[in-house]
């Protein structure tokens, strides 16, 4: 990965986007010199997503010792500016728990629109120095939802997924654990 390479990884739940973003934060950190965040936007709404956290919190701290994490489940443009430079990658994992914060908050806390936080999430990323690796699901391939809420919510991670993956040097689609090229840093004509 060089330095200002950002690569987009979607897929499906448990198709290995996360290990595989964990894997090139491995790479990355190979060399002494640079260092490694993770931004994780999950909310622990209720105890079996507590209880995943802190799962994913303990397995990722043995899988790549050196990656560092940092929480933030709204304000991800600002958490990229700041953590970003040269020498350090940033995983964000994921964008698609970071849209349903925006769109479908936890109880409590009321719905906001999305268009503002992406179009600043967008500008970020072509304002950072350093790479950047993006988590999110692939969640437009089944059946069309039957709810007319979660229906819009497809759409609009679809929209999402796209616009990331255009501001994006490589995209990157996982299944079973397998990586599909969809988007080369040097595209052949």
């Amino acid at each position: 990965m060089s330095q200002a390479t950002h690569e987009f990884i979607l897929g499906g739940q448990k198709s290995g986007k996360s290990a595989r973003a964990e894997t090139l934060a491995q790479v990355w950190l190979q060399s002494p010199q640079r260092q490694a965040w993770l931004i994780a936007t999950a909310q622990p709404w209720d105890d079996e997503m507590s209880q995943r956290i802190a799962r994913h919190q303990q397995d990722r701290a043995l899988r790549v010792p050196g990656l560092r994490t940092h929480e933030e489940p709204r304000q991800l443009a600002e958490a990229l500016r700041r953590l970003s430079a040269p020498d350090t990658l940033v995983v964000v994992d994921c964008l698609t728990l970071w849209l349903t914060n925006w769109l479908m908050p936890a109880p409590g806390q009321a719905a906001q629109d999305a268009e503002a936080p992406v179009a600043e999430l967008l500008r970020a990323l072509a304002q950072v120095r350093g790479p950047v690796v993006l988590v999110g699901n692939e969640i437009g391939l089944g059946v069309i939802p039957m709810g007319r809420e979660v229906r819009q919510f497809v759409d609009r991670l679809g929209r999402l997924n796209q616009q990331v993956a255009a501001a994006c040097d490589r995209v990157t689609l996982m299944a079973a654990g397998l990586p599909l090229s969809l988007k080369a840093e040097n595209p052949q004509p």
